[in-house]
């Protein structure tokens, strides 16, 4: 089945620190196979240390710089680099450079919900003192366990 959207048809959402997440594929377009976006973050964007449940992560850094952590592990992630991300094994980033553009890929499908429960759809009116928050409950919904603070 194909699944076709132009830029001014994928949806954005106003994410950590104010950065922008569009969410380029969901499961609704996938068939439930994976969801695919795309993070406009600037420096010290960070999620909480985490690990998923039900999903593998990908995970490539267009343009930027970030520190990686796996299972306690920190690595140097350069512009142009991938990271793959097994379902089960906690991990987090933060984003070291200025601005940074960010590639997402989850597979299975799923994760969005989450995306979308905690962040705002860019095309509504903000709320004022809206600020994205990581929410353990909602996180855990989607099979998103949080079991740290950024790094």
């Amino acid at each position: 089945m194909l699944y076709l959207a132009q830029p001014a048809q994928q949806q954005q959402l106003e994410w950590l620190d104010g950065g922008t997440l569009t969410v380029l594929l969901d499961a609704a377009a996938t068939d439930g196979q994976l969801m695919m976006g795309r993070f406009d973050v600037r420096r010290g964007e960070a999620p909480p240390y985490h690990k998923h449940l039900h999903d593998d992560e990908i995970f490539m850094l267009i343009a930027g710089t970030a520190l990686v952590w796996y299972d306690d592990q920190e690595y140097e992630l350069a512009e142009g680099g991938v990271v793959f991300l097994p379902k089960n094994v906690p991990h987090a980033y933060r984003i070291t450079s200025d601005t940074a553009d960010l590639l997402v890929i989850n597979t299975p499908a799923g994760i969005e919900g989450m995306f979308r429960t905690t962040g705002r759809d860019r095309s509504t009116p903000r709320p004022e003192g809206f600020q994205v928050k990581p929410d353990p409950e909602v996180s855990k919904r989607y099979g998103n366990i949080i079991v740290g603070p950024p790094r």
